[in-house]
């Protein structure tokens, strides 16, 4: 079995590097992602976005400590379902979520692009649907997925004129909206063409609010509302996904990581 179709439209993306600075001691060892929430690493629950999604072909991209360890328990796919294949790539050092993304410029071979932050956990049944009309579009849109939040000064917030966003403020004071920009991202093919535009920012990393922000320059970024969002890369969020999962247990059935074509 090869690639689905949607993969044949759009390569998908796992970023999953980060020194995991903010979960120690539970990372003094081990990849944040590799850490438990339920009975699967942290990683599973992105990975089963993406399958969920439709998504066979997909590269990981981890830090240069912890590679081994990420590739130890993913494999090659295999266990993921048919056809599921995994290409790995490192980091050599965190300069940022764009700068991650830059490393599949190769592997994207002329694709879109379906992102995914590998701490992200969604419980949301509009993904799917979103996706393959990104892939299916004439348009060479970015879409960005946003969910509300109580307190958005922690996030990535979206700045909208009626129905449309104009601009991404990266963990303002005063929040335009309690709408944050979740860990899923699809882009056109040109998106490598911005990053390599991009200036690094204040702390020396190349910023994805910054990617996202040039297409809403454009008027070409769009947007999904999705509910059942995660952010489990914190320790009291990432407990408070615990007991979501331990709660819901038919919603995180063995399926819900499985590709579903």
């Amino acid at each position: 079995m090869g690639k689905t179709a949607l993969s044949e439209r759009v390569a998908g993306i796992l970023l999953a590097g980060g020194s995991g600075t903010r979960m120690r001691p539970l990372t003094k060892d081990r990849n944040k992602h590799l850490l438990p929430v339920g009975m699967r690493p942290m990683i599973d629950y992105a990975l089963g976005t993406l399958l969920g999604a439709g998504l066979s072909d997909i590269l990981v991209v981890t830090g240069r400590s912890h590679m081994g360890q990420v590739v130890d328990v993913l494999g090659s796919g295999r266990d993921y379902g048919d056809g599921v294949a995994f290409t790995y790539r490192v980091q050599d050092e965190a300069r940022g979520i764009a700068d991650a993304l830059a490393l599949a410029r190769d592997f994207s071979a002329g694709r879109r692009l379906c992102v995914l932050l590998a701490d992200n956990v969604f419980d949301c049944d509009r993904l799917r649907p979103a996706i393959e009309a990104f892939a299916a579009s004439e348009e060479a849109y970015a879409l960005n997925f946003l969910a509300e939040v109580e307190d958005a000064r922690a996030y990535g917030v979206a700045r909208l004129e009626g129905d449309r966003v104009v601009e991404i403020l990266e963990k303002p004071d005063e929040p335009p909206s309690n709408l944050a920009v979740t860990g899923l991202y699809c882009y056109p093919i040109d998106a490598f063409d911005k990053v390599d535009q991009l200036d690094p920012s204040a702390r020396g990393e190349l910023e994805i609010s910054d990617l996202n922000n040039a297409y809403a320059r454009e008027g070409r970024l769009q947007h999904e509302r999705v509910a059942g969002w995660f952010d489990a890369g914190e320790p009291e969020p990432w407990m408070r996904t615990q007991r979501y999962v331990q709660e819901h247990p038919t919603r995180f059935g063995d399926d819900r990581f499985r590709l579903r074509p």
